[in-house]
């Protein structure tokens, strides 16, 4: 192994290593103090970031495009393998760099923000293996591995909106987010099923799989229906000022900087099978180009700075994914890096920015006039209205959602567990002898 490839497969698994340590500590009844826990995370990223900037100047001394590790296959069934490969190249540097940076700028700060919270260890913990997680997904070579980087991100970021367990909301919200994030990230695991079935591989070490014309637009719907569920995309954008529940540093690392251009990335790295496909590539617009618009009218009503923030985020990536539908990656890629910087700050600074505004109104006597004109001026009072009570009700998206999708998966999950109880033993020796239908299990799961 090349000293590239160890710089590469240290940086990924840093944070997941440390992870491991803590969850193990507290297994066995130790805690480190928050001085501890501040001086590991800050190490860990710090070593992160040198080894990238190490990674990056021996590929541009060499001439390489990537760095290729690969460690075999997990495990294998037939004709089917399941690949550990990583891999860093032009596209996922940048996005490794920014998550390896931007995590060390949350770590630093919650050492702070968080200081004697009763679950600073906890909130750490998840920190870490959200990191592991992302740097998983954006540095495999496969989309198998891709995958499993995927769903460490999804669980970390329910987890860390039901960060505050003594409240209600933040619990619901948190189910809430799951059951979108289950609902979509099916699109990601029939699409890889399908490449395996089409091609025999899901590795893009050396470019996409090579597919048909009809195979590689079923593939792409797939993939967008697993990134618009994690970059909050319409219709799924419901879900994402819920989000909001999670403490501030949480929500600026996941909303405002990685994880909800997770689904961009996703675009970014099957560009070449989307340029198979017209219809493809429309699809990816049209809901760039929805979401945008969605997120400008809803995010003007908004009552609070960060759900505002949010949909300012959702509404950036949108736009995102007009680019990448257009073809513009390199473009996408930069928008992509300068906005996870700006949306960080702005999450961070949100807290003191109401603080200087309402000295500004103080300091006046009141809020300030608006400057300019702004564009609902110039539409009539009754359409105003009427796009003021869409905005305010989130464009419906919550009732959609609702109704759509998580009741039914509600209602599903409850049958599973019927028809597993059914079966069981203790429910056998506790049941009379009578024969039961799914019909009846399916009634009882909904009571």
């Amino acid at each position: 192994m090349s000293f590239s490839q160890v710089i590469l497969v240290a940086v990924v698994f840093a944070p997941g290593a440390v992870f491991a340590l803590l969850s193990l500590s507290w297994l066995l009844g130790w805690v480190p103090g928050e001085r501890a826990i501040s001086v590991i995370t800050g190490g860990t990223f710090s070593l992160c970031a040198l080894g990238l900037a190490a990674l990056l100047w021996r590929l541009g001394s060499s001439g390489s495009t990537a760095v290729v590790v690969t460690f075999g296959n997990w495990f294998a069934v037939q004709d089917y393998r399941f690949p550990l490969v990583l891999m860093a190249d032009r596209l996922s540097l940048p996005f490794l760099a920014m998550t390896v940076v931007l995590s060390g700028l949350i770590g630093q700060f919650s050492s702070t923000y968080l200081h004697r919270e009763p679950g600073f260890f906890r909130f750490f913990v998840l920190l870490h293996l959200f990191a592991f997680g992302s740097l998983l997904a954006f540095a495999a070579g496969s989309f198998d591995l891709l995958a499993g980087g995927w769903e460490i991100v999804g669980i970390t970021s329910v987890l860390l909106i039901g960060f505050f367990q003594l409240r209600p909301a933040p619990v619901e919200n948190g189910l809430r987010v799951f059951a979108v994030y289950r609902a979509t990230d099916i699109g990601l695991l029939v699409s890889v099923f399908a490449m395996h079935h089409w091609t025999g591989t899901a590795m893009f070490t050396t470019g996409p799989p090579l597919l048909t014309g009809k195979q590689a637009l079923i593939v792409c719907l797939l993939l967008l229906l697993a990134a618009s569920g994690k970059a909050a995309q319409v219709p799924f954008s419901g879900w994402l000022p819920r989000a909001m529940e999670g403490p501030t540093p949480s929500s600026a690392i996941f909303y405002g900087a990685i994880s909800i251009h997770a689904g961009a990335y996703l675009l970014l790295r099957i560009q070449p099978l989307l340029a198979q496909s017209v219809l493809a590539s429309a699809v990816v617009i049209l809901i760039g180009a929805a979401t945008a618009i969605h997120g400008t009218i809803v995010g003007r009503v908004t009552s609070d700075a960060k759900t505002s923030l949010a949909y300012a985020s959702l509404t950036q990536v949108g736009v995102m994914f007009v680019e990448i539908g257009i073809g513009w990656t390199s473009v996408a890629v930069v928008h992509i890096l300068g906005h996870a910087m700006v949306r960080t700050m702005q999450f961070l600074r949100a807290p003191s920015m109401l603080h200087d505004d309402h000295q500004i109104h103080s300091a006046i006597g009141g809020v300030p006039e608006r400057a300019e004109t702004q564009f609902e001026d110039l539409l009539p009072e009754t359409l105003r209205l009427w796009l003021y009570r869409w905005a305010f009700d989130r464009g419906h998206l919550d009732t959609i959602l609702d109704r759509w999708l998580v009741q039914p998966l509600v209602y599903v999950s409850r049958l599973l567990a019927r028809l597993d109880d059914v079966g069981s033993p203790v429910h056998a020796t506790r049941s009379a002898p009578a024969t039961v239908s799914v019909v009846d299990v399916a009634r009882q799961g909904g009571d």
